[in-house]
């Protein structure tokens, strides 16, 4: 046994923690006497949340947690990581600071109106509260990319009955996972599967275009709309047209055009076909330029991810800050009318400084960390 105690603990309270021999037979006879003597098991997020708590992390820090243990990809590490050592926390902080310190000007002006050197300018305060806009902008343009991050990029594999799509998605996976024969439309319904490309997490979806099966079409139809990047298939110039031909009417999404079964051409045939990326699933030549052209068009739809800075990776923040936007943006409009009394129009600002205070958790409200930690496993 080894004692951690209080505050110093992960949780901030005295804890113990049992290093056991053995397989599930011991660990369970250990977790029954605790029981028996009085314990009970720990519910879903409860160490963490007592951390938070107990002021050892906030509710951003925990939250961290929780995406460090489910990360698919390398670059879900990374944001988890920076987010639990205080990145966004800091940065919101920031906000809610300026926020409050625009409060205070406007407190000012109206308390000490002909102290020191009178009023405080208006452009002052116009400036301040762009200042703050253009932050909350800036941080709110980062959700799509965090979207992404967290939850995988969906790239969809479309193309004709037989055009290798299965058998490109195996390669991509790097395991057999569709059930790949040479009878043409074998693949009955889409299948879904996440890899990490090194750079953006992609769920990769086979679909299905076998017209005779309407559940089938429904499913492609559904990710296709979805879609962050398409790629069209064809094993020959006429079928690839026509792919993305097709694609480019159900779907606003980038297409990136794929010559696939390279591996089976001859000299005879068009090759390579102009504007699209040869692969072979068989040999795997052409899958790195693939996964780069898709890194590279998901590039230009999210912007370049760079380490460290602060992302947003939940409904949740994004919300929040969506909030803080719209009273600050509120607040300056009236401001600008100088309609209103100060005093009434200040009203957006603390409303915003709020909103902030939420999503950081300087503020304690029992439903949002009943919320926040409803999908963590037992204990941690």
């Amino acid at each position: 046994m080894t004692l951690f105690p209080g505050p110093h603990s992960f949780t901030g309270d005295d804890t113990v923690e049992f290093s056991i021999h053995g397989g599930h037979l011991v660990s369970s006879s250990v977790i029954a006497a605790l029981i028996s003597s009085g314990a009970r098991q720990a519910t879903p997020g409860e160490f963490t949340r007592r951390a938070v708590l107990n002021g050892k992390l906030d509710i951003l820090q925990a939250e961290a947690i929780g995406d460090l243990i489910d990360a698919s990809s390398h670059i879900m590490r990374r944001t988890a990581l920076s987010q639990l050592d205080g990145g966004l926390s800091r940065r919101l902080l920031k906000l809610r600071s300026d926020l409050i310190g625009l409060e205070a000007l406007i407190a000012y002006d109206v308390d000490f109106p002909e102290e020191d050197d009178g009023p405080v300018p208006r452009k002052k305060i116009d400036k301040t509260a762009e200042e703050i806009a253009g932050s909350l902008e800036v941080l709110i343009s980062t959700g799509p990319a965090g979207e992404v991050i967290r939850e995988g990029a969906i790239v969809v594999i479309a193309g004709p009955t037989n055009a290798g799509k299965s058998s490109l998605f195996n390669a991509l996976l790097g395991r057999a996972r569709a059930i790949v024969t040479e009878i043409p439309g074998t693949t009955r319904d889409a299948l879904e599967a996440v890899i990490d490309s090194g750079k953006w997490p992609l769920r990769l979806v086979d679909t299905t275009e076998d017209r005779i099966e309407r559940l089938g079409i429904e499913v492609s139809q559904r990710y296709l709309s979805s879609a962050a990047v398409v790629l069209a298939c064809g094993e020959d110039s006429r079928s690839l047209e026509e792919t993305v031909s097709v694609v480019s009417r159900v779907s606003t999404a980038p297409v990136v055009a794929v010559h696939t079964k390279t591996d089976l051409v001859s000299t005879r045939d068009e090759v390579p076909i102009p504007g699209a990326i040869p692969v072979s699933a068989e040999t795997g030549a052409g899958l790195q330029d693939l996964l780069r052209a898709i890194n590279e068009t998901l590039d230009a739809r999210h912007g370049q991810v760079v380490p460290d800075l602060p992302i947003l990776t939940r409904a949740r923040h994004r919300k929040a800050l969506e909030i803080a936007r719209s009273e600050l943006e509120q607040f300056r409009n009236v401001w600008g009318e100088e309609k209103l009394p100060v005093t009434v129009i200040a009203v957006h600002l603390r409303t915003a400084v709020h909103a902030l205070e939420e999503l950081i958790g300087a503020v304690e409200i029992e439903d949002v960390l009943d919320r926040v930690f409803s999908s963590f496993c037992v204990g941690k």
